[in-house]
């Protein structure tokens, strides 16, 4: 089945072109069913770029979905245009006031600052706060993850030496646990980020368990034991060549960066790095809108609470 998106929006040609089966407005109204109401809040400054990754896994399942992308209305982009925001995006008053099946929050590349300097982090908390009623289960990605584990269980993040920055073995530690239903014991994700979260700071809090984690890269998937909040450490959504696009920004802009780990043939820039993590990206997001969100969230979204 396929995902509910804008005609114009420029990931639906992306999409199509990928044989992702799109579905426009005026199509979806002829259907007799209730597509999932997924909401996802883009924190990444390319925003086109993020829109199609995601919507690229969210579109990869059996149910049709209807995708509402949410922007900061308290931070002014550098990257995406006014009109283009207008255009595709809504902000959080507008939506507050709605219920969604489910919700997607970006990472962001403001890791470096304490949480409380991002200059969107009030609305940030509020969004956070809204989707514990109005949203029945909601995926944190990377900084969005550290932001709502900090928020609501004053988990801090931690400055790292050397950027996690590659492509990581992680193992998973419950394979009973329906989101990681189907994964490899051992499997394959891309990072790239300056802080992380301490293990035995999770394993404090009784409501979360780590599912998988990795040597180099620590704890990756968190869930809340009633399913309702996920917390991915990594970007199992990045593309092929996101971390070498990663890569050069960062040489052009003379930084201190090392390749990334385990990503290019023999460490070498020059060479095509093989992607292998798309699998096991599609069946984190798969089984999280099939059992989190799909099988779990009222027939009548207004009884979400």
């Amino acid at each position: 089945m396929p995902v509910k998106i804008p005609a114009t929006l420029p990931a639906a040609k992306i999409l199509t072109e990928e044989n992702i089966f799109v579905m426009d407005d005026t199509r979806a109204m002829t259907q007799d069913i209730r597509p999932l109401k997924i909401a996802i809040l883009n924190l990444m400054p390319t925003k086109e770029v993020t829109e199609t990754q995601l919507l690229r896994l969210l579109g990869n399942t059996s149910l049709q979905i209807e995708i509402t992308l949410l922007s900061m209305a308290s931070h002014v982009s550098a990257n995406t245009s006014r009109e283009y925001l207008e255009a595709f995006y809504r902000t959080f008053d507008s939506v507050k006031d709605s219920k969604f099946d489910g919700l997607v929050i970006t990472g962001a590349p403001v890791e470096n600052l304490p949480f409380e300097k991002v200059d969107y982090w009030t609305e940030m908390t509020r969004i956070m706060d809204w989707s514990r009623s109005h949203v029945y289960s909601t995926l944190h990605i990377c900084w969005a993850s550290q932001a709502a584990l900090y928020h609501r269980y004053g988990i801090d993040k931690h400055r790292l030496d050397d950027k996690v920055f590659g492509i990581f073995e992680h193992r998973v530690l419950n394979p009973k646990h329906k989101l990681v239903r189907g994964f490899d014991d051992t499997f394959r994700a891309p990072h790239s980020r300056h802080t992380t979260i301490y293990k035995e700071d999770i394993e404090k809090i009784t409501e979360l368990e780590i599912l998988a984690e990795s040597d180099e890269a620590g704890a990756f998937i968190v869930a809340g034991r009633d399913g309702r909040s996920i917390y991915v450490s990594g970007h199992a959504e990045y593309d092929a060549d996101t971390l070498s696009r990663e890569y050069n920004r960062d040489i052009d802009r003379g930084l201190k960066i090392g390749v990334p780990r385990n990503y290019y043939p023999d460490d070498d820039p020059a060479k095509t790095p093989p992607v292998t993590w798309r699998a096991h990206a599609n069946l984190l997001f798969v089984n999280w809108l099939n059992y989190f969100v799909y099988q779990e969230t009222p027939f009548d979204i207004e009884k979400i609470h």
